[in-house]
């Protein structure tokens, strides 16, 4: 960006010496003269300050008709692609106050960068008074997208007992109405045998064995879809495997590195789908201790980098989660001294990875309200006033929502502080939405786009 004051003041010190030097005219003339350069010197500054303010603008116009450009980027053409920039462009422009055309466009499919340039013109008010009629005006702007650069995926999927809910809402519907069972969960009496009603014949060794008998699909099942749909887009992202790299994490009472990051899309793959890899339903933890796993994942992460390199990548943490702080234990009745601590997650902790500059999206998988659910409707049914999610856990509630808001209703307000910007967050509560959400995140990250000049 840049303004040619230079030029113009050169040009005002030409015309005024020229006066000065003309000694012709009574006093009166010279009382005059000597009003002129205050005059210029007032108007000057008026004018130039509305050079800056076209110029700003200018270069508002022209950092978002590229921002627009860049996402569009994989599907046209330089020469199209080049033309959309000039109507977006002209589209913001505000053609009243200055004249100010793009004279230069350079569009890199290849490595996804966009360059442009403007120049024009801005018209004057009192400096006309010395001949001086416009004040010239420039900008340049420079863009490119993550999907150019280096980059390491780490993809945490929370196994807490509550991600084995039946991912429709016909499944938990069967559940609610089977009367063999005693909760609607595929875990929370997961040692404990399925007997028939009234007979007692045992019917499943576990609660998760009866349920997967039925053929209901688990929310934890859906998660493992949603990664899928990353793997299938990192592979149309990255299609030589050179410069994504993706990490699989179990998150739970502490944080479980079954893949670290790697190129091979096919051994993510072939991870999802082992039961002892622990990412599937046939495992579950007995607690979700976001302050412990974040903490530990910041070591697995570690400092995110420019991008430019393999040695530097950028680094996105994927997380997908119901967002809640709790242990199986904790909602037992005879241990409820402890329903208090079953709360959202405190978003300070995801300061941990934040800090390092790694980006952090959340992918919030709906904790359904099950208020036929005693452990549920001592603990996230009551309200945030009420549990220790401050003196035990250290959050401090959100501006401007009450004490009273149920811990339920609060755990979307923490996840999308734990994302590193709002579109970063996705709440979903459908299959669908959930094995769409990740793959929504990810495509998010990819077209957004860093400003380079």
């Amino acid at each position: 960006m840049h303004l040619n004051f230079g030029r113009v003041w050169r040009e005002m010190a030409t015309r005024l010496a020229a006066i000065a030097a003309d000694r012709r005219g009574n006093v009166a003339i010279t009382v005059a003269l000597s009003i002129v350069p205050m005059i210029l010197a007032v108007g000057a500054g008026l004018d130039y300050a509305r050079a800056y303010n076209v110029q700003s603008k200018m270069q508002s116009d022209l950092d978002a008709a590229l921002v627009a450009a860049i996402k569009q980027i994989d599907d046209q053409d330089e020469d199209k692609l080049a033309k959309k920039i000039k109507e977006w462009f002209y589209a913001q422009a505000d053609r009243l106050d200055s004249s100010y055309d793009l004279t230069d466009i350079t569009v890199d499919k290849s490595g996804h960068t966009i360059r442009a340039s403007a120049s024009g013109t801005v018209p004057t008010t009192l400096m006309m008074l010395a001949d001086i009629k416009t004040v010239p005006v420039g900008v340049v702007s420079a863009i490119e997208g993550p999907a150019t650069s280096h980059l390491n995926v780490y993809i945490v999927l929370d196994k807490s007992p509550s991600m084995l809910l039946a991912a429709t809402s016909d499944g938990q519907a069967m559940l609610r109405a089977d009367r063999n069972l005693r909760c609607e969960f595929a875990c929370h009496s997961i040692d404990d045998p399925v007997r028939k009603d009234k007979t007692g014949a045992i019917l499943a060794s576990t609660y998760y064995d009866y349920i997967k008998n039925l053929g209901v699909k688990l929310r934890s099942d859906v998660a493992l879809d949603a990664v899928e749909d990353v793997l299938d887009m990192v592979d149309a992202a990255d299609t030589d495997h050179s410069r994504i790299k993706v990490g699989l994490y179990s998150l739970g009472e502490s944080i479980s590195e079954v893949l670290a990051p790697t190129y091979s899309t096919s051994t993510a793959r072939k991870k999802l789908s082992e039961d002892e890899s622990g990412l599937t339903s046939e495992t579950s933890t007995e607690a979700t201790y976001f302050h412990i796993a974040l903490k530990g994942l910041k070591k697995k992460v570690g400092k995110a980098g420019d991008g430019t390199s393999a040695g530097s990548p950028l680094k996105l943490v994927l997380l997908l989660t119901d967002g809640v702080q709790s242990h199986r234990n904790w909602v037992i009745k005879d241990s409820g001294r402890h329903w208090d601590r079953v709360t959202p997650l405190n978003p300070d902790w995801c300061d941990y990875l934040k800090d390092e500059k790694a980006t952090m999206a959340v992918l919030y998988t709906e904790y359904l309200a099950i208020p036929h659910d005693w452990g549920y409707r001592e603990t996230l049914a009551k309200s945030m006033a009420t549990s220790k999610w401050t003196s035990t856990w250290g959050g401090t509630l959100h501006s401007g929502v009450s004490g009273q808001t149920t811990r339920h209703d609060y755990i979307p307000i923490a996840l999308q502080d734990c994302a590193s910007s709002s579109d970063l967050f996705i709440s979903a509560a459908s299959e669908d939405e959930i094995t769409e959400g990740l793959s929504t995140l990810f495509n998010q990250y990819l077209t957004s786009v860093r400003l380079t000049q």
